[in-house]
């Protein structure tokens, strides 16, 4: 059994008495004195505490540090990409898959080929324009030369009207099969007759990471279904929903610090960059968009759709603060030990009632530190042992 002793001294107008509390500390646990626990309750009481006594309890000496005191508001959510960092990728012609070898997770340049599909009819729609470009020229060539003998009444208008007719009508579906080719990736400036292609390479619209695969080779792929999907993920921002009676606090600007599951202890900042003006009917919540922080943008932890535990940090103030392990509570009151002096070689220590405020992230707002001196030293670590042992 390992023992030690705290000596207390209580102050009285008749004179001054010694009280000796022992606390017993065993392999059981910590076995606390009521007597001496009822008489700090009340009164100025002061603590005469030895170097190994301090020691041992690995007690601490601090003075009152100015911090920022916040009203946290609490915000959950997750990483989310701008619009344009997001890609559904659809092919705009049906086709059979013939090559792929992409796979979630892997890193895509804009304009890599992602996969290629083939499709017979793609031959057809190449047959299509070259036949409406070579018509075409004999079609400009009749309708310039029926327009000039209109002009001076050798023909009829009627064939002239024709002309214009198969001329103009040739001419949109020209374009209109180079335009779609174009879709396909098909120079049209080198096409002819003896290079006509059967497939068509699919390319990625942006770079990224591919998230999702939905074909493989052999499938058929509709206009209308979603091969592949991709996120960039260079503009990560925060989405966080906030719950409407917190939201006439909420400010653009104010900062935000968030936590993520796979690194709890951590904290991550951000700051609040857009708050939408809409409350959600059903959640009676709105959104928060918020941006990282320089630092935390390069981060390779996050990534899109993770969840995220956040404060947002309103009504921003200083004030001076104490930590919260020399702030102790007894009978609804609130006690610190202020250093006042030294008896030999030990540390004499006087227990003052004190006013408290916000408590934030281990530190407590001290709200009457006008009755303490800038140079006041106080208990910062230890203090609840002796004030309740």
């Amino acid at each position: 059994m390992m023992m030690k002793i705290f000596n207390r001294i209580k102050i009285r107008q008749s004179g001054l008495f010694l009280l000796t509390v022992f606390i017993g500390l065993a392999s059981c646990g910590v076995k606390n004195n009521p007597e001496a626990l009822a008489e700090a309750d009340g009164g100025e009481s002061s603590y005469i505490i030895s170097p190994s006594q301090f020691s041992s309890f690995q007690m601490q000496i601090g003075k009152m540090e100015l911090r920022d005191f916040y009203r946290p508001v609490i915000a959950n959510g997750m990483f989310d990409v701008p619009p344009e960092n997001k890609a559904s990728v659809s092919t705009y012609f049906g086709g059979y898959v013939k090559q792929l070898s992409l796979l979630p997770g892997e890193e895509i340049k804009k304009g890599q080929v992602m996969f290629v599909i083939e499709n017979p009819e793609f031959v057809q729609f190449q047959q299509d324009y070259l036949e409406a470009q070579g018509l075409l020229s004999y079609l400009k060539s009749d309708y310039e030369r029926q327009k000039n003998l209109a002009q001076n009444n050798v023909t009829s208008q009627k064939n002239f009207l024709k002309a214009e007719a198969d001329y103009k009508t040739t001419l949109a579906r020209y374009e209109s099969l180079k335009r779609k080719l174009g879709l396909m990736g098909i120079n049209t400036a080198n096409l002819s007759a003896t290079n006509m292609q059967t497939q068509v390479s699919v390319k990625a619209p942006i770079s990224g990471y591919v998230t999702a695969v939905n074909v493989n080779r052999g499938m058929y792929v509709n206009p209308s279904d979603i091969a592949i999907t991709i996120i960039n993920t260079d503009h990560l921002h925060l989405e966080l929903s906030l719950f409407e009676k917190d939201f006439a606090d909420v400010a653009v600007g104010q900062p935000i610090s968030f936590k993520i599951q796979s690194d709890p202890n951590k904290e991550y900042q951000a700051s609040v960059h857009l708050i939408n003006k809409s409350i959600d009917s059903q959640n009676r919540t709105a959104s928060i968009h918020g941006h990282l922080s320089q630092h935390e943008n390069d981060s390779k932890l996050f990534i899109p759709g993770m969840y995220v535990e956040a404060e947002i940090h309103t009504s921003v103030g200083s004030s001076l603060s104490l930590p919260e392990a020399a702030v102790v509570e007894i009978g609804g009151k609130h006690f610190v030990l202020t250093k006042t002096g030294n008896s030999e070689k030990n540390m004499v220590f006087e227990k003052k009632q004190v006013q408290v405020g916000k408590l934030v992230k281990g530190h407590i707002e001290i709200l009457n530190h006008e009755d303490f001196s800038s140079n006041t030293e106080f208990l910062t670590s230890g203090a609840f042992f002796i004030m309740t042992g």
